[in-house]
């Protein structure tokens, strides 16, 4: 890793940790996860339109853009609704384990948006994850409705990332987020005005979820996105892609640390977890590889 710039390698590990702590914060706010979540991204559509003022960023988009960036923002607010429901139902670890698998449904959600075949390996790979998924279910039986709203969460990121993708090149990264956390906020906030979830209890929170959710929106949201774009420009697609697999590694550490008992799952789990780890590592490290052999046989003409 001569070329990576070592500070910004430091800083990566440190978004990389506190992505991590969001499961954490999730199990420790005490609200259901819809309210958890619509707070969540109020508070960071507030945050990071303090920053678009601050660095007097153009936010002007194409109409069609626009609606297609609030779209996007339903997706990722459904998948933050699954994955801390998963934590409510289950634990950090189950649900950390299983959302690793995002890297899978990628897979095979690329060819049917941009049209390539179905790569061999990735096949491979994908059985290998679905074998330590059946670990998991087969010796953490009390956790199956957490399981499946996990997987249902890793879906619905590996949809959003395939999705955001199309476009997340064109325009600038931090408006993008703004649109997209502000339409999810748009969303939910009609479904629980229709509902009737915007109840006197719905806007009643303790000083702790309030403290909570000011740290989950800012700290794990607002700043660790737009951290983790400035950085990305000082490190190469290789290292970030190895360092992000970390997440569930120390989510999963620092659950083990602060809910002790709770998280504490049998060998089997442990065993299964690292494997789906172990191949989405293997996954990268050969496209790596092969993205760099590609190259050295296609050298761009000056």
């Amino acid at each position: 890793m001569p070329s990576d710039n070592i500070k910004s390698y430091l800083h990566l590990h440190l978004i990389v940790f506190i992505w991590g702590f969001t499961a954490i914060l999730g199990e420790l706010i005490t609200l259901d996860a819809l309210p958890l979540v619509w707070y969540r991204m109020l508070l960071a559509v507030f945050f990071i339109m303090i920053f678009i003022l601050g660095t007097q960023k153009r936010v002007s988009l194409p109409p069609k853009t626009l609606l297609y960036f609030l779209f996007l923002g339903l997706i990722i607010a459904l998948h933050w609704l699954t994955f801390f429901k998963a934590i409510k139902v289950s634990n950090v670890s189950v649900t950390l384990a299983c959302l690793s698998t995002g890297a899978f449904f990628t897979s095979f959600l690329e060819p049917l948006f941009f049209k390539r075949r179905i790569i061999g390996y990735e096949v491979l790979f994908g059985l290998l994850v679905v074998c330590g998924l059946y670990i998991i279910f087969n010796f953490e039986g009390n956790y199956v409705s957490g399981i499946i709203l996990a997987l249902t969460s890793a879906f619905l990121s590996a949809l959003f990332s395939v999705l955001n993708g199309k476009l997340a090149q064109k325009y600038d990264s931090t408006v993008i987020s703004f649109y997209e956390l502000l339409g999810g906020v748009l969303f939910f906030s009609v479904f629980l005005a229709f509902s009737g979830g915007f109840s006197s209890s719905f806007f009643t929170l303790s000083m702790s979820d309030l403290i909570y959710l000011l740290v989950l929106s800012s700290v794990c949201t607002a700043y660790a996105f737009i951290a983790s774009v400035k950085v990305m420009k000082y490190i190469s697609p290789y290292t970030v892609m190895l360092t992000i697999n970390l997440e569930p590694v120390y989510g999963i550490i620092l659950a083990l640390i602060i809910f002790e008992e709770k998280e504490k799952m049998s060998t089997p789990f442990y065993f299964g977890a690292l494997l789906i780890l172990i191949t989405v590592l293997l996954n990268g490290v050969v496209k790596f590889y092969l993205s760099k052999r590609k190259n050295k046989s296609n050298p761009i003409e000056l």
